[in-house]
């Protein structure tokens, strides 16, 4: 276990003075692999919310086990609010946005909120293609890897969805201007397209490297690279 407590990206909103809330906890699963553990992780440390990280080892013989400790769903990640637990990354999001509402983890318009609703809803269900053959590793460098018709699609409409909110928003900023769910959302399609050198257009490049600049995703990449975990079977891609 450890705690985490960063500082929050310049121009977001400042981290929340002690309360009467209990602690959160986050419960994850390596940084390395888990990308559905490293978009609240994102979020709450991007938006200054302290919590303690609870760490359950993946593919492991206990990880169930582990898991079933904190949620019955059996999968990471899982928040923890005193006598309440979220699972699923999106209920998480949604949950701390409506805890802390001055943080704007949503876009303050309401259009642009909706829109941002709308673009994380179609990264929670989909692109089963692209998940399937470009697994998250940030370790490792797949050049070229991945490329079913299937992944093709789905790297064709993420890049339609990023064109679309970057018009909106402007071609220097985050998917609605100020970093929010949005972008923690996809952070780890980022980390994908880093690993299999995915080619974009230069503005979707730009975007790409604004996000792996992002001190929150930096730091869940730093910890990611250290770990001293290796899962094998993510770790080579099949001829």
């Amino acid at each position: 276990m450890q705690t985490t407590e960063l500082d929050p990206a310049p121009a977001l909103s400042q981290p929340q003075e002690a309360s009467s809330h209990p602690r959160l906890k986050l419960v994850i699963g390596n940084k390395n692999y888990s990308s559905w553990s490293m978009r609240p992780w994102v979020a709450m440390t991007a938006f200054g919310v302290p919590f303690e990280e609870i760490m359950v080892q993946l593919d492991r013989p206990d990880t169930g086990t582990r898991i079933a400790e904190y949620s019955h769903a059996g999968r990471v990640p899982v928040l923890i609010d005193g006598d309440l637990t979220v699972w699923d990354s999106l209920a998480i999001c949604e949950y701390l946005a409506e805890r802390c509402p001055e943080k704007g983890f949503w876009p303050r318009n309401p259009a642009a909120r909706a829109l941002a609703r709308s673009v994380c809803a179609e990264m929670h269900s989909s692109f089963t293609g692209l998940r399937s053959a470009m697994w998250m590793n940030i370790r490792a460098r797949f050049p070229g890897k991945g490329r079913t018709a299937q992944a093709q699609a789905d790297i064709g409409r993420i890049s339609e969805i990023w064109e679309s909110c970057l018009a909106r928003s402007g071609p220097n900023g985050y998917l609605f201007g100020d970093f929010s769910i949005a972008d923690a959302f996809y952070a780890p399609v980022v980390m994908r397209f880093r690993t299999y050198e995915v080619a974009l257009a230069p503005a979707l490049q730009a975007y790409v490297e604004r996000i792996i600049a992002h001190p929150a995703v930096a730091q869940w990449m730093r910890d990611a690279e250290n770990e001293p975990e290796h899962l094998k079977k993510y770790d080579v891609y099949p001829d």
